[in-house]
């Protein structure tokens, strides 16, 4: 039996005094698809920001693909990031100053990587942005940003891929089309998926829903 791709037992996340995640348990098997929905302000991006080695926990114990994450600190955690996880924003965050290929390839580069320029020409292009590769993010429109994001988060391959709020900021068709796309890139790659989100809709799309109310998790269920 392999290892699951997240481990979180009796995590805790406190902010001055304010007492955000209680006491989380999690398991996420590798390759699942799995939705976090809930209310703004149940922790649903409190507890991804704790699960991507954003934030560190209070308490707790945190394994995440294989790294432990609980007594980290933020330089250990950041390395312990690279490579295992992938991150989709809301917010686009694509350096402005950069074509479409050189915000894949960066971070690659950066990473030491092999062939990141080759691979995020592959990766551009299996997202149907072959043909925008030198085009700058003010050149490109909402949804094909979104796809340069997203060929960003997978062109390394993590095992682990986040989605916080992935198609907030598009209009309802280029969203739906964003969400198929992310869906079929990771059923491509293996990698397991978690998407935070407040839409009951997408989140049947994932094989499981875990819903969380102030800090807890009040239900876990298959989709």
């Amino acid at each position: 039996m392999t290892s699951p791709a997240i481990r979180a037992r009796a995590l805790t996340l406190t902010l001055g005094q304010t007492e955000i995640l209680k006491g989380i348990d999690l398991e996420v098997g590798s390759g699942e698809t799995v939705a976090l929905l809930g209310p703004s302000g149940s922790g649903k991006s409190s507890l991804m920001a704790l699960l991507t080695g954003l934030e560190q926990a209070g308490g707790g114990s945190l394994e995440v693909a294989g790294a432990d994450f609980s007594n980290l600190d933020e330089d250990a955690l950041a390395r312990a990031r690279r490579g295992r996880i992938g991150i989709v924003l809301q917010a686009f965050h694509l350096l402005p100053t950069m074509t479409a290929r050189e915000n894949v390839a960066t971070p690659m580069e950066l990473a030491g990587i092999s062939d990141p320029w080759e691979r995020a020409a592959d990766e551009l292009a299996a997202v149907g942005l072959g043909h925008r590769l030198d085009h700058y993010p003010a050149q490109l429109s909402g949804g094909e940003q979104q796809r340069v994001a997203i060929a960003r988060a997978l062109a390394p391959r993590p095992p682990l891929l986040f989605a916080d709020e992935p198609t907030g900021n598009l209009d309802g068709h280029t969203g739906a089309a964003i969400i198929d796309l992310l869906f079929a890139r990771r059923a491509e790659t293996g990698a397991t998926l978690v998407i935070i989100t407040h839409d009951p809709d997408l989140a049947k799309r994932c094989a499981r829903i875990v819903t969380l109310g102030d800090g807890r998790i009040v239900s876990d269920h298959p989709a």
